[in-house]
Formats: C-alpha cells, sequence, structure tokens
C-alpha cells in the first residue's frame, strides 16, 4: 500500500513516475472530446473519502473532479462532521474509514492528525495539506515547470516570502528532482532548518538571501505565496506586511531574474500584496495552468496509490 503522504517520504523513481503519468494523462484528454469517458478507471466502483478540517476551493474541486475522471465517487466531510481527535481518537476513526471507503485525502492543520491517520488505516492516506507541508502543490508546480521549460533538474527555483508549508515542499521536491533553492524573505520567516538539510544532503544547493533582487538573479522560476492567512488577526497581519512589503514579486523584480523565468503563485493570491497583477497577468505567469494542472498531478497521485 502506498500513502502519499510527503514528498521526501516518496522515493524518487515513484516521484518521476506520477509526473510522467500527470503529463500523459492529461495529453489523453486533452486529445478526446470533453464529454467523452476515459477508457482507463483505475478507481471504478471505488470510494474516496475527502476530509477536510482546513477550508479549500482549489483542493476540493480538484480531488473531486480527479475521482470522477477516474470512475471513483467521493465523500466530502468536513472538519465539524468528523471532530477528529475530539471524543474518537484519529486511530480509531483511520480504522473505521477503512472499512468503508478504499481511499482517504485529508487537509488538515496539525501534522500528527496526518501521520496518525496514514499508521492505523489500511488503505492509502493522501496529504491534502498540512501546516507544516503541502506535497500535492509542489507535484503540480513541478509539472507545470516541465510542460513549459523542460526538466526541472539542475534549474534555479526562488521563493520570495514566507517560508511556509508551500515553501517547505518546495525543498523536500529540490532534494528529490534536483533543482536548486534560494528562499528570500525576513529571518523570522525562514524555513525550517530541518528541510534545508533535508535538501542540501541530497546535494543540490540552498541559499538564503535576504535581499530580493540578489536572489533572484538568474533564476528559472520565481515563487510567491499569500503573506497572510484567514486565521491571522489585524495586528498580525499588519506585522507581516511591514517584514513582507520589500519581497513583493513586481514587475522590476521579475525583470532580475533570467528573461524566460517563469512565476508561479498556489493561490488564491492576494493581489498587489505579495505579487501585483502585472505580473500574474504577465507573459511569465503560468498560474492557471498551476492551477489546473493540480487535477493532473493528483490523479496521478492517487493512481500511485491505488497501483501499491
Amino acid at each position: 500500500m502506498n500513502h502519499f503522504l510527503d514528498i521526501h517520504k516518496t522515493d524518487k523513481a515513484a516521484l518521476r513516475g506520477i509526473i510522467d503519468q500527470a503529463k500523459a494523462t492529461k495529453q489523453a484528454r486533452l486529445n478526446r472530446p470533453k464529454a467523452a469517458l476515459d477508457d482507463d478507471l483505475p478507481l471504478k466502483d471505488r470510494m474516496v473519502a475527502l476530509i477536510f478540517e482546513k477550508p479549500s476551493t482549489r483542493t476540493r474541486v480538484s480531488f473531486d473532479v480527479g475521482v470522477r475522471q477516474m470512475g471513483g465517487q467521493t465523500m466530502v466531510l468536513s472538519g465539524s462532521d468528523m471532530q477528529l481527535g475530539h471524543g474518537e481518537t484519529i486511530a480509531d476513526t483511520a480504522r473505521v474509514l477503512s472499512r468503508y471507503v478504499d481511499m482517504i485525502m485529508i487537509r488538515t492543520f496539525d501534522e500528527t492528525v496526518l501521520t496518525e491517520m496514514a499508521e492505523f488505516a489500511s488503505i492509502p492516506v493522501i496529504n491534502g495539506l498540512t501546516d507544516r507541508t503541502h506535497p500535492c502543490q509542489i507535484m503540480a508546480d513541478v509539472l507545470t515547470y516541465e510542460e513549459h521549460r523542460g526538466p526541472i533538474q539542475g534549474k534555479k527555483v526562488v521563493w520570495c516570502g514566507d517560508g511556509n508549508n508551500v515553501c517547505a515542499s518546495f525543498l523536500h521536491a529540490a532534494g528529490q528532482f534536483g533543482f536548486d533553492f534560494t528562499f528570500t524573505g525576513p529571518a523570522q520567516l525562514d524555513p525550517e532548518p530541518e528541510f534545508i538539510g533535508l535538501a542540501r544532503n541530497q546535494g543540490v544547493e540552498v541559499i538564503i538571501e535576504r535581499d530580493a533582487e540578489k536572489a533572484v538573479a538568474e533564476a528559472d522560476l520565481v515563487v510567491a505565496d499569500t503573506w497572510v492567512s484567514m486565521h491571522d488577526s489585524q495586528s498580525s497581519k499588519e506585522r507581516r506586511h511591514n517584514m513582507l512589503r520589500s519581497y513583493q514579486v513586481n514587475e522590476a523584480l521579475m525583470a532580475k531574474a533570467k528573461p524566460d523565468a517563469l512565476f508561479m503563485h498556489c493561490l488564491p493570491a492576494h493581489r498587489e500584496e505579495e505579487v501585483t497583477s502585472a505580473v500574474m497577468d504577465g507573459p511569465q505567469s503560468v498560474i492557471f495552468d498551476e492551477a489546473e494542472n493540480r487535477l493532473h498531478a493528483q490523479k496521478a497521485i492517487m493512481r500511485y496509490c491505488m497501483e501499491g
């Protein structure tokens, strides 16, 4: 049985297989009428539980559509439906769900909820996001980069802003896919040293550069994410804006990267905060291809899990 919990916990060959599978199935669907069904339905007669302790748009829609395109059905459960860890243990919930459904995708806060679910489930578990990592998003990002520019191995990726959960999974991917990674942001928001060490131990270069213009020099890909979360207080939002203002991705900053550099953002974005509309809607932006590719990457991840 294959879980998909984090990029650094998945074999390099399996990761490459997931990306190649996503490319192939996306192309296959592009070559047929939208109304046509897929010939290959690996989730036929399967039920997938989609658990959301955290609200979502892209994760919910992309997983739901992906399961249906692969012949399966979904059961969407919110945090209030489940009350994970309150009353019934996560371990017992995992054991019970394993009797009813064939796969679990969970989007949660605490990473330990994910890991305990996977430990005690007898079916595959997929990490739809935790406060610490967001591996499905980065698999979509690797797919998107390679669609536009070819292999990501050996390229320079620059992250601007907060060393958050998406940044963490980018560091995991750097080691597994072999690209160099530069973080530019305030010291208070640096990525976890553990994740930096994991990438460096795989032989890739990881640089911390406080000057955003120096950081993006010769970049092949520039990535940003929101500065604040919906759960942050107003005072926290103001502090973050003050810390991060000099790391906004705008046209002047993108001009310091390679002429053919791409821009990515996992969305939703706060326009004119972490990134300007001129960049988001500009020729270097691939943000909507990136959003679409959540669907294709996750379908390949689910296939990988079921094949295990």
